[in-house]
């Protein structure tokens, strides 16, 4: 049984407070500063996830290995969303997308990817603001992702898999092979949480023997750990 929870995503960026006003402002949620190396981005729709913003040295190399489809409900909607993310600093990019696409493709003001999905795309349906969380990654992490979190998967096809918690919400997927070449630190990283500092030790104990290893040369502390997946990802486990 799972113990912890799916907290969120951590963002590194250089400017933790321009970054979270370009989330916070595309996703209508609310811009909390907890330090001044760090802010948050909490949602009023019922989402029970955050974005977390802390400042980082981490340069951006190439594509990043995780990004956020937002789903449409209407050609106007659709519309109305990728213009209120180019008026808080946002671009269009070119990933390889083609004109038979239908999404359109941004990054924020630093550089990282997302994808406003047009209306009628049934697999984000129904699945919040933040329809998907789209990640690189094997079958194999899609399926230690559904232990880790207790949720099933809602999607396994050709190496392809998704899962989706069983109260509904935003679907985190898995591309499958080919995966991505890995250059440098990630800037996007999974988080869960525990209620106290007791499930802390337990839990990562659980994720190691689920297939995750302790990061090397991170320090534990009473409060975080920092673990590494199945295909080679930092993830967080939080006391919260």
């Amino acid at each position: 049984m799972a113990t912890s929870r799916f907290h969120g995503i951590s963002i590194e960026c250089s400017d933790p407070v321009l970054v979270g006003r370009f989330w916070a402002g595309v996703l209508g949620w609310e811009l909390v500063e907890q330090t001044s190396e760090e802010v948050a981005a909490l949602p009023h729709d019922g989402t029970d996830y955050r974005l977390t913003l802390r400042r980082a040295d981490t340069p951006k190399l190439g594509q990043n290995r995780i990004h956020l489809d937002l789903p449409s409900r209407s050609g106007a909607d659709m519309t109305a969303t990728v213009d209120r993310a180019l008026a808080l600093g946002g671009r269009h990019i070119d990933i390889g997308q083609t004109a038979a696409d239908g999404h359109v493709v941004l990054a924020d003001p630093e550089g990282n990817e997302l994808c406003v999905i047009e209306p009628g795309n049934t697999f984000l349906a129904d699945t919040g603001v933040i329809g998907g969380i789209n990640c690189d990654g094997s079958h194999a992490l899609g399926v230690f992702w559904s232990e880790v979190l207790g949720w099933p998967l809602v999607w396994d096809q050709d190496e392809e898999t998704a899962i989706q918690s069983p109260t509904g919400g935003s679907k985190i997927t898995w591309s499958g092979p080919p995966l991505m070449p890995r250059l440098g630190r990630d800037r996007f990283h999974l988080e869960l949480a525990v209620p106290s500092p007791d499930d802390l030790e337990p839990e990562v104990r659980r994720l190691v023997g689920l297939g995750a290893i302790e990061q090397p040369g991170a320090a534990p502390t009473d409060s975080a750990r920092a673990l590494i997946d199945p295909d080679g990802n930092e993830f967080r486990v939080l006391v919260t």
